[in-house]
C-alpha cells in the first residue's frame, strides 16, 4: 500500500540525519519479511529509535512500521497529528488491552509492528526487565519476533544528552525469529537474551568506542549507571514528575 504521508515523512527524517552526517549501519535486515506481519521487538536508549527503528524494514522492500507508543504523544499538538497520520497504535499504560487488540489486528492484516518492550528508556543503556505483551501479542497473531538493537542514537538525543555533531555512527542489528513456542514466560526470557547479545555485538561493531566512556553500557566496558543504580535514578525521577504535577494541580 502506498502512503504518501508517511513516506514523505520517511523522506524529511533521512534529510535529517543526512545534514547530521549520521552514519548508519544495519545489519540484518534480510531476516525482515518482505510480506506479513512481523513484530520488531527494539531496545530503547533515544529519542531517536522511533525514527531509526523503522530504517531496516523500510530499506527492506520499502515495508513502513506501526510503532506501539505511549499515548501522551498522540495528545501532543504537533506530534499527535504526525503519529496518528502514520497509523501508529497509541498506549494507554493504566488500559492496555486495547492497544493490544489494535496491534494483534495489525498484525493479523499483515503489517509490521514496532514495540519497545522495555516500556521506558534504558538510563543504564543496557537491557532492562521486559514486558510479557511482546510474546503474547505474537502468538495471538501468529507471528514471528524479531529482536531489534539501535545502538548510538542516545548520543545524540536522550535523557540529559542533546549533542548534534556531525559524523556519528548509528548501528541498528535485526536478529533471526525468536523460539516463540511453550511457555511465555521462556519465551520472554528468549527476547532478553537475544537482545543483550545483540547489544553486545552492536557495540563490538561501534567504530568509535572508549573504553569507559559514559555512553557505553558497565556491562560492555562503559560507565553508565548499571542497571541497579539506573533504576534508582528513575525512581528519583519520577517522584519528581509527581510531584511537580502535583503542584501544578494545587
Amino acid at each position: 500500500m502506498i502512503e504518501p504521508f508517511y513516506q514523505t515523512i520517511v523522506l524529511i527524517v533521512k534529510g535529517a540525519f543526512s545534514g547530521l552526517g549520521l552514519k548508519i549501519d544495519v545489519v540484518g535486515e534480510e531476516n525482515i519479511p518482505l510480506v506479513g506481519g512481523a513484530i520488531l521487538a527494539i531496545n530503547h536508549t533515544s529519542y531517536l529509535d522511533f525514527a531509526l527503528g523503522g530504517i531496516p524494514a523500510n530499506r527492506r522492500g520499502r515495508r513502513l512500521v506501526r510503532f506501539m507508543a505511549k499515548d501522551s504523544i498522540f495528545r501532543h499538538k504537533i506530534a499527535g497529528p504526525l503519529m496518528r497520520g502514520m497509523k501508529h497504535i497509541p498506549v494507554d499504560r493504566d488500559a492496555g488491552s486495547q492497544a493490544f487488540r489494535d496491534s494483534v489486528a495489525a498484525l493479523k492484516s499483515g503489517e509490521i509492528v514496532g514495540v519497545f518492550p522495555e516500556a521506558t528508556m534504558s538510563r543504564s543503556l543496557d537491557i532492562k526487565g521486559i514486558k510479557s505483551g511482546t510474546i503474547r501479542m505474537a502468538r495471538v497473531a501468529k507471528v514471528p519476533v524479531l529482536p531489534m538493537i539501535i545502538f548510538g542514537g542516545h548520543r545524540i538525543l536522550s535523557y540529559g544528552v542533546k549533542d548534534f555533531t556531525r559524523g556519528r555512527c548509528a548501528i541498528i542489528m535485526v536478529g533471526e525469529p525468536l523460539d516463540i513456542d511453550g511457555d511465555p514466560e521462556e519465551g520472554n526470557y528468549r527476547l532478553r537474551e537475544a537482545l543483550r547479545e545483540l547489544l553486545a555485538q552492536a557495540v563490538e561493531r561501534y567504530p568509535d568506542k572508549v573504553s569507559g566512556a559514559s555512553w557505553l553500557p558497565a556491562r560492555l566496558g562503559g560507565s553508565a549507571p548499571t542497571l541497579e543504580e539506573a533504576e534508582v535514578i528513575e525512581v528519583a525521577a519520577q517522584l519528581e514528575r509527581a510531584a511537580k504535577r502535583a503542584q501544578k494541580k494545587s
